[in-house]
C-alpha cells in the first residue's frame, strides 16, 4: 500500500504576517461565493464553510483548486511524512458538524506549534481531492482565531449505516461500547487492526450463523508500511484476536476500501483473550493431535523457510508447540515431500523437547505434491499396530494416510486418519468457482466422498470401526465437504464438544472458523472425553511467525505462539 502524494505547490508558502494580494482567482472567488461573517477572533471573513466545500446539503462540492478562506477547530494533528502529512478541521454548520482533512506536507516546526487539537484556525488554502476524498491543500496562510475550543467527540455505536458513515467522515468520534479485535493480519505491515462489535466468524462455520459483519479498521494515524515500533502491542509483544477496546476516540475516514479510525487518544485495550497455558498432561488418557506445521521445508527458499535463520526459528517454535501439546500421536500437515524433511523434523523434536517421537513407516504412496502428511507417535506410550495406509483415489492430490495404534496400558486398537484437502485459493476462471464456500468446493466434496470409501476399506481391513479422521480439510464446519462426512455417520467432535464461539482454529480476513477437524466414527466417539483447540496461533499476529518482516525482529521469541497459521487440535481418548 504505497501512497503517492498529491503534487506539491510550486509557489512559496506565505507566512501568517504576509498580506494576501487579490489575484484573478481571488476576484473570481469573490463573485462566486458570499463571504461569511468573520468567526470570533479570526482576522477576516471566511469565504466558505466546510459544508459548502464538501457539498453537504443541496449544494455540490466546490471544484478542485478553488481558493478559499476557511476556519475550523483542529481535532486531530497528524503532521509529518511518517504520519498523514496533515491535520483535521471540524466546524459547526447549519447541517451539523462537518470535518475535513487538510493536506500539508510542507508544514514547518512553527506551523506545528499552531496546529494542535483545540486550536481554532483560519486557513488560506485550495480545495482538492485525493483517492476520492475531498480535502484542503496548498495551504498558504494560517492564523490563530482562538484556543481551547476542542469539540466534544460525537458518541456513536458501531455498526453505523453507510449513510451515517458517509456523513461522519472527518469528524471526531468516540465509541463508548466495547469493540473486539477480529483481525490482526495487517498490524505489522500497515499498523492496523480490524474491529467489530463482537468476534466475527465465517458464516459457514456453524449452522444458522448470523452476525452483523461490519468492520471498522483501527489505523495508526499513518499510511506508512512496516511501522517501527509496531503499534497497539501488549506487554508480551502481541495483540491477539479477541482483545477488546473501549472508549475508542479518533477521526473517522474512508481509505483503501474501508472505514478507518485514526485515534486521537491512545486506545485502551483489554486482554480479553489472553494467551493459553500449555495443555495439561494426558495422564492415563491417550491424546491425538492434528497440527498443520505451515510448510516445514529443509529445502530453503521454497514454500517454507527462506534461509537458515528462518529454519532455526521455525524449528524452535514448532518444538515449543509440540512440547506444550504433549500428544501421544501427532497427525502432521504440510511437511515437505522429501523423506529427509520428516526425518529432520522427528530428530529436531526429540532433541529439543526430550520427547522421543517415531514416524509410522511403510511404503505407502505419499503422492507428488510439494507437501505431504505424516503420522508420528510416542513409542513409550503407544504401539503402532500397522504400517501406513494411503488413499490414492484421484480426487486427492495429497493422499490421506492412516495407521492403527494401541495404548501400552491396554485397550482396543484404533485408527487415525489424517488428510489435507484442496485449499480455497488459486480459483479457476470458471467451473469450480467460489459459490459461497470458497473455490474448489466441489473438489473437496469429491474428496470427502472418496474419504468415506477409504474409511470403509480401513474398517474392513482391520475388522473394527474405531476410526478418527483429523487434519486440515480446508472446509468450515457447516460446509458441504464436512456435511458429506457427517451424513455418513462421522461425529463432528468440535461441534459436539464446543459452543460455537469456541469453534475455530484459523482466522482469515478477520473471520474465525475451524478448517482443522476431528471427526470420529460413533464407536470411537464414545471414547472421546475432551476436544481442545489450543489457540496458540490463529489469534496471534502473523508477524510473530518464523518468517516475520524486519520490523518484527524485536518481538520474535522461540515460543509456541504463531508457530504456524493454524491452531493444533487435541483429542483425548479414554477407554471405559
Amino acid at each position: 500500500m504505497t501512497l503517492t502524494a498529491p503534487p506539491r505547490t510550486t509557489g512559496k508558502r506565505r507566512h501568517p504576517c504576509v498580506t494576501r494580494r487579490a489575484g484573478p482567482g481571488s476576484l473570481l472567488l469573490a463573485l462566486l461565493l458570499v463571504a461569511l461573517p468573520a468567526a470570533a477572533g479570526c482576522p477576516e471573513p471566511s469565504s466558505a464553510n466546510l459544508a459548502a466545500i464538501k457539498g453537504i446539503g443541496e449544494r455540490t462540492a466546490l471544484p478542485a483548486d478553488r481558493e478559499v478562506i476557511v476556519d475550523g477547530v483542529v481535532t486531530g494533528e497528524f503532521l509529518g511524512r511518517e504520519r498523514l502529512n496533515g491535520f483535521y478541521l471540524q466546524q459547526a454548520t447549519e447541517h451539523g458538524p462537518v470535518g475535513l482533512f487538510v493536506y500539508m506536507p510542507g508544514a514547518t516546526p512553527s506551523d506545528g506549534a499552531l496546529i494542535a487539537p483545540g486550536i481554532h484556525l483560519q486557513l488560506h488554502a485550495r480545495t482538492g481531492e485525493y483517492r476520492g476524498q475531498i480535502q484542503l491543500q496548498r495551504v498558504e496562510q494560517i492564523e490563530t482565531c482562538a484556543r481551547d475550543r476542542l469539540p466534544e467527540p460525537l458518541a456513536v455505536d458501531w455498526p453505523l449505516s453507510e449513510e451515517q458513515l458517509s456523513r461522519k467522515k472527518g469528524l471526531l468520534l468516540t465509541f463508548p461500547q466495547t469493540l473486539t479485535v477480529s483481525g490482526n493480519y495487517e498490524l505489522a505491515r500497515y499498523g492496523s487492526l480490524k474491529l467489530a462489535a463482537t468476534r466475527l466468524f465465517r458464516p459457514t462455520n456453524a449452522p444458522g450463523e448470523t452476525q452483523q459483519r461490519d468492520i471498522l479498521v483501527l489505523d495508526d494515524g499513518s499510511y506508512r508500511t512496516f511501522p517501527s515500533p509496531i503499534p497497539y502491542l501488549d506487554a508480551e509483544g502481541t495483540r491477539r484476536v479477541g482483545s477488546t477496546v473501549e472508549g475508542l476516540t479518533g477521526i473517522l475516514t474512508h481509505a483503501f476500501d474501508a472505514y478507518r479510525l485514526h485515534p486521537t487518544l491512545e486506545p485502551r485495550f483489554e486482554d480479553a483473550n489472553p494467551r493459553p497455558e500449555p495443555l495439561p498432561a494426558p495422564g492415563e488418557r491417550l491424546r491425538v493431535a492434528t497440527f498443520n506445521v505451515e510448510n516445514y521445508f529443509i529445502s530453503l527458499g521454497q514454500r517454507g523457510a527462506a534461509n537458515a535463520d528462518e529454519l532455526k526459528r521455525q524449528r524452535a517454535k514448532l518444538a515449543a508447540a509440540v512440547e506444550g501439546l504433549q500428544a501421544d500421536i501427532l497427525a502432521l500437515v504440510e511437511v515437505e515431500n522429501d523423506p529427509r524433511a520428516l526425518a529432520d523434523l522427528v530428530e529436531q523434536l526429540s532433541e529439543r523437547t526430550g520427547i522421543r517421537y517415531r514416524a509410522v513407516g511403510g511404503d505407502a504412496d505419499r503422492g507428488s505434491d510439494a507437501i505431504k502428511l505424516a503420522l508420528l507417535y510416542r513409542p513409550d506410550r503407544v504401539e503402532a499396530v500397522s504400517e501406513l495406509y494411503a488413499d490414492n483415489d484421484p480426487a486427492h492430490h495429497r493422499p490421506p494416510l492412516a495407521a492403527f495404534f494401541r495404548s501400552l496400558n491396554g485397550g482396543p486398537a484404533f485408527g487415525v486418519v489424517t488428510a489435507h484437502y484442496k485449499s480455497k485459493t488459486g480459483c479457476p476462471p470458471s467451473g469450480d468457482i467460489d459459490r459461497g464456500q470458497g473455490c474448489w468446493n466441489q473438489r473437496r466434496v469429491e474428496q470427502s466422498e472418496a474419504m468415506n470409501a477409504f474409511l470403509d476399506r480401513l474398517a474392513a481391513a482391520e475388522g473394527h470401526e474405531r476410526l478418527l479422521l483429523t487434519g486440515d480439510l480446508n472446509a468450515y464446519g457447516a460446509e458441504d465437504p464436512i456435511l458429506a462426512l457427517t451424513r455418513e455417520g462421522l461425529v463432528d467432535l468440535m461441534a459436539r464438544e464446543l459452543p460455537p464461539e469456541q469453534r475455530y482454529s484459523y482466522v482469515f480476513r478477520g473471520e474465525s472458523g475451524y478448517l482443522d477437524h476431528a471427526l470420529a466414527s460413533p464407536e470411537l466417539a464414545a471414547a472421546v472425553v475432551e476436544v481442545r483447540p489450543w489457540h496458540i496461533n490463529a489469534d496471534e499476529p502473523v508477524f510473530l511467525g518464523y518468517d516475520g518482516p524486519d520490523n518484527a525482529a524485536p518481538y520474535f521469541r522461540p515460543d509456541s505462539f504463531r508457530s504456524s497459521d493454524h491452531d493444533p487440535i487435541a483429542v483425548d481418548l479414554e477407554w471405559r
